[in-house]
């Protein structure tokens, strides 16, 4: 099952036809889009065609969906999630392109894919963004120097104060994943796991009021959920620059093989693999 693993597009018109020339050309079996998909800057919407300011239904959705009718049952399967970037007012249409076959809406889910499981997973610990809607305390309520918490910050749609103050990443994750078994599970994060190769961020010497801040951003819910319930394969995002600190763009904690497509450079950034053999997943870079 030949698969490719994207994220953190942050609407990028360059790095999105990448993508589709790309799944044109190559006819994957699997697409796994790992959040920060939207644009946050007036600069990409201007790019759409004249008429048009919905980027997931005049641009994302409409452009896959020439591809469907045009690849026919070469379409890969396409699971897709939001991350602490995307407004959450935005998963409505998200659902209806999953209504219509465009793709998986994976957060919080679970589906089979052939001998596998994919588990999806939008949630990062609170970063010093003011956008909440995909953030979430981590183990506790602990928030890290110059982090804003889950409750102080905004948000595109209402939740409860309860969900708010009390819900965690890893009773979320505890939920998801129940009692099943995990040795062919996929999970598609966007957040990366604490202190690892996949989560380092350029914050050396940054000290907030007089504490230096940690340069590991990933979370530690999700750390301890790889360590203990070992799934076959985990994919993140988040970090763009996690692998020009590091040298890396895979780590692993036990059995698990996690993948970082993160990148801080303008090309698009693919993570190729077979589902079956990852020891031979490569990651390329397309203009």
């Amino acid at each position: 099952m030949r698969c490719i693993f994207v994220s953190d597009l942050h609407g990028s018109m360059r790095r999105y036809e990448a993508l589709f020339r790309y799944i044109e050309s190559n006819a994957p079996d699997v697409v796994f889009i790992g959040g920060d998909i939207l644009p946050h800057s007036m600069a990409t919407l201007s790019a759409l065609p004249a008429g048009k300011s919905d980027f997931i239904n005049d641009f994302m959705a409409e452009r896959l969906g020439r591809l469907k009718g045009k690849m026919g049952d070469e379409y890969p399967q396409i699971f897709v999630i939001l991350g602490n970037d995307d407004e959450r007012f935005e998963e409505a249409a998200i659902l209806d392109a999953a209504g219509r076959g465009i793709w998986q809406y994976a957060n919080n889910r679970k589906f089979e894919l052939g001998d596998y499981t994919v588990y999806g997973y939008a949630y990062v610990p609170p970063t010093p963004f003011m956008l909440k809607d995909w953030e979430r305390y981590d183990v506790s309520r602990y928030v890290d120097p110059g982090c804003t918490p889950p409750d102080a910050g905004r948000r595109s749609v209402p939740v409860s104060k309860d969900e708010m103050e009390f819900s965690t990443i890893k009773d979320d994750l505890n939920a998801l994943a129940g009692k099943d078994g995990l040795k062919r599970a996929v999970f598609l994060f966007h957040s990366p796991p604490y202190r690892t190769k996949l989560d380092r961020a350029a914050l050396d010497g940054r000290v907030i009021d007089h504490v230096p801040l940690d340069v590991h951003i990933g979370s530690i819910a999700i750390q301890r959920f790889i360590k203990k319930r070992q799934p076959y394969l985990t994919l993140h995002g988040h970090v763009h620059e996690a692998e020009r600190l590091t040298g890396a763009w895979r780590d692993r904690i036990g059995r698990t093989e996690m993948f970082g497509a993160g990148h801080d450079g303008p090309e698009l950034k693919i993570i190729e693999f077979e589902l079956g053999a990852l020891e031979g997943a490569r990651r390329v870079f397309l203009e």
